[in-house]
């Protein structure tokens, strides 16, 4: 995805301007939150949210179907009605739901790709938000219009926001995938630009 993204009358802007939530879930509780979203390949949004300050674990997995098919190797079939999802665990005194939104939509994935991500093709690599209360809908719904209405890509954004019905971690191999296999192909040429692309844009948002 093209770190530079289109307004109207095509002005670009950066993914570091990327505009911020208007409506947003404020805390200053430290009671831990969990946000599940998918976004293609899980290794790459994986890779993409540990660095956050305020993120204190995520979890590869499948979100979307049912526990007898949240396997990889059902999955990558593409029948089974799940999705390549993470679990963020985040502390919302220190990073809120739409900020993490706003990460997702801006470097973790392209929006616009219906049933895909580059190369991988399905809809198991959709793009998804699993709302888990009422809050986090209006949340996800508020902040897909508010892009829309600024027309900040070419294209229709086609995340789902659907409800969490559950999820299911991944096998223990696909967990921290990408530091544990940095010179695999598909980490080098795929999730790797998402990682610096975060850390080039957002420094402010970083793990100290």
């Amino acid at each position: 995805m093209d770190l530079s993204v289109v307004l109207p009358f095509g002005t670009e802007m950066l993914a570091s301007d990327f505009p911020d939530p208007v409506i947003d879930v404020t805390s200053v509780s430290a009671v831990k939150q969990t946000a599940v979203v998918a976004g293609g390949c899980f290794w790459c949004t994986e890779a993409v949210f540990v660095q956050i300050e305020g993120v204190e674990k995520v979890v590869s997995g499948y979100s979307g179907g049912a526990s007898g098919t949240a396997n990889y190797e059902a999955v990558c079939g593409g029948r089974t009605g799940h999705a390549e999802a993470i679990q963020i665990t985040y502390d919302p005194s220190t990073i809120s739901y739409g900020q993490l939104l706003k990460i997702f939509f801006s470097v973790a994935h392209d929006p616009t790709q219906l049933n895909r991500q580059g190369r991988d093709v399905g809809t198991q690599y959709r793009s998804a938000i699993f709302y888990s209360d009422p809050e986090q809908q209006r949340v996800a719904e508020a902040y897909i219009k508010q892009l829309e209405q600024a027309k900040v890509f070419r294209s229709p954004i086609v995340t789902e926001v659907t409800p969490l019905k559950a999820f299911y971690p991944g096998e223990d191999y696909h967990q921290n995938y990408c530091s544990r296999n940095p010179q695999n192909p598909y980490v080098a040429s795929v999730a790797e630009p998402k990682v610096e692309k975060t850390r080039d844009h957002f420094p402010e948002l970083l793990k100290k």
